[in-house]
């Protein structure tokens, strides 16, 4: 419900259809896939930010939870929008790749050798670069209709 308040229904009341200048935009399904992928992984975050909430020492606990939670924000919202065909998902996005990539980094610095390590880079390999390199693309590319 929150989402929906903070973004609110394209003003055709329907989630594939959008309108733009030159007249109703349909929601292809390529942007349909990206905008689940981007809301799902920003889902995904979110019993993540209370596991590090529980397990971290707090003064690390509320460094890595802000920045998991910038990128959920992001994410829900660049996703959220890329759903309604609603070209405003492109500055989200971008801060989205930046934030990602961030994380990324400090991951892989921070990790201790051996197991932690090896965790870092397949998180950072699977999932941080992978959905950075998205929201990049995503941010980067005129929108020509959804």
């Amino acid at each position: 419900m929150t989402l929906i308040a903070l973004n609110s229904p394209c003003p055709s009341g329907s989630y594939s259809l959008a309108r733009v200048a030159s007249g109703a935009v349909r929601l292809t399904a390529a942007r349909r896939l990206q905008g689940r992928i981007l809301t799902g992984a920003g889902l995904a975050l979110l019993p993540w930010l209370g596991y590090l909430a529980g397990t971290l020492p707090p003064a690390e606990a509320a460094a890595w939870v802000t920045l998991d939670a910038l990128e959920a924000a992001a994410l829900l919202t660049a996703g959220t929008r890329l759903l309604r065909a609603d070209s405003r998902h492109r500055a989200p996005a971008a801060a989205a790749a930046v934030l990602l990539l961030a994380d990324a980094c400090l991951d892989l610095a921070t990790a201790a050798p051996g197991a932690e390590l090896a965790t870092a880079i397949a998180m950072a390999v699977g999932a941080e670069l992978p959905l950075a390199a998205l929201c990049a693309c995503l941010a980067s590319r005129p929108t020509r209709g959804a």
